[in-house]
C-alpha cells in the first residue's frame, strides 16, 4: 500500500573549498511511496539532484499524510 509521507532533508553546503563559510537549510517533500524507508531513501535522491554541491544531508520522515 502506498502511502504519503512529509520528508524534511536538513542541507549543509560549503560556498568555496578553501571557505568555512557554509549554508544550511531545509527541504520538504512530500513522497509517494511504499515505506518509510523507500520515502527516506527518495528524498535523499531528489535532494542531491537539487542541492549537487551539498556535502550533508540529514533526512528524516515526519509525518504520514494519507
Amino acid at each position: 500500500m502506498v502511502h504519503t509521507y512529509e520528508v524534511l532533508v536538513d542541507i549543509k553546503e560549503y560556498l568555496a573549498l578553501n571557505d568555512n563559510a557554509s549554508r544550511y537549510g531545509t527541504k520538504r517533500y512530500e513522497i509517494d511511496a511504499e515505506s518509510r524507508k523507500l520515502a527516506t531513501d527518495t528524498a535523499r535522491t531528489l535532494a542531491r539532484n537539487d542541492y549537487p554541491k551539498c556535502t550533508e544531508y540529514d533526512v528524516r520522515v515526519t509525518r504520514l499524510l494519507k
